[in-house]
């Protein structure tokens, strides 16, 4: 579970919000402005007018960093100037859902002509001020904002619903997420002409065409809750980029079949030396029992194992190797 933040500017409803859901979603409630007074002893008010307003800005900043470091599971209701510190905007994007509660400055008006507690409104012409204050911190607002709710004209059950609903819909894209991270991750290579699957030398490679293959590998991968990548390049340059970009993606193991590139291309040999993966070379013909140099690979020895003559199940076999690999590490 994350922190749900409640940002906008004054007057939007972040404090009465706050409070109903957090009866709603049953986490505790935490207000920035209530912890600095506390911590403090003083009002915002008085704050302002001893410490002046960048200080107060410096103690909105120290207050969710220690939020950040309780690692706890609250609804947080923050002062209206405190997104507009681009560190601050970074810190409530650690701390969970960012919902902003967007208002019209009419609105915000007739809500706060009257409270004399607000400092920034002590002014001659308080909605001017206020247009001016919105003018400058909405785009903030909306840079920092998971969720924009427009809630001038919603009850205040339509706006807790609203919250609840992305809130949900975040959880279960981050719980996809996570659970996609936690699954292994396996690149298959396909060099020169095993596009042409199902249209060339049929008595060598078979009918089956090359979506055949890729669906047979898509399967072995929800079978196996794996995911695999399917890569195919005629071009050789392509292929030993490929390589190298798994070096960073978080692939945890190759299958590969060079093709005709097998038999020459010490380039695509040197990049997959460069990388410590369980590594696997398939072909789907017998390569010994073919022409003298199909029987040649200078790929071979930079590979944990070698597959061929197997068909296309050789390449479910080369993803099982890699698995094997897997459990003796374990």
């Amino acid at each position: 579970m994350e922190n749900v933040i409640l940002t906008g500017f004054m007057g939007c409803g972040k404090s009465s919000t706050g409070i109903k859901l957090s009866y709603r979603m049953k986490m505790p409630l935490l207000d920035t402005d209530k912890m600095i007074e506390k911590k403090q002893r003083c009002t915002i008010s008085e704050l302002f007018e001893t410490q002046g307003e960048e200080a107060f800005r410096n103690l909105e900043t120290e207050c969710i960093r220690q939020i950040l470091k309780e690692r706890g599971n609250y609804v947080i209701s923050v002062g209206g100037g405190l997104p507009v510190r681009e560190e601050n905007r970074k810190v409530l994007k650690e701390l969970g859902m960012v919902v902003y509660l967007r208002i019209r400055p009419e609105t915000v008006y007739n809500r706060l002509k009257d409270d004399t507690t607000r400092p920034l409104l002590q002014t001659e012409s308080p909605l001017e001020k206020i247009r001016e204050l919105m003018e400058l911190r909405s785009g903030f607002y909306e840079e920092g904002a998971d969720l924009i709710i427009d809630a001038d004209d919603m009850e205040s059950e339509e706006v807790l619903s609203e919250i609840v609903k992305g809130y949900k819909k975040r959880q279960t894209a981050l719980h996809k997420k996570q659970k996609e991270k936690k699954k292994r991750k396996l690149l298959v290579i396909n060099g020169p002409n095993i596009n042409f699957l199902g249209i060339r030398e049929k008595s060598v490679y078979g009918t089956e065409d090359y979506q055949y293959l890729l669906n047979m590998i898509a399967k072995k991968g929800e079978e196996t809750d794996c995911r695999i990548e399917v890569f195919q390049s005629n071009h050789e340059g392509a292929i030993i980029d490929r390589i190298q970009k798994a070096y960073f993606d978080g692939t945890e193991g190759i299958v590969i079949n060079p093709g005709a590139f097998t038999h020459y291309s010490y380039a695509i040999r040197d990049a997959l030396a460069s990388i410590a993966l369980p590594k696997v070379e398939i072909h789907i013909s017998d390569i010994t029992k073919r022409e003298e140099f199909r029987k040649i690979s200078v790929t071979k020895e930079v590979c944990d194992t070698q597959i061929y003559g197997q068909g296309l199940k050789g390449y479910l076999m080369a993803i099982d190797y890699i698995f094997s690999v897997f459990s003796n590490k374990c």
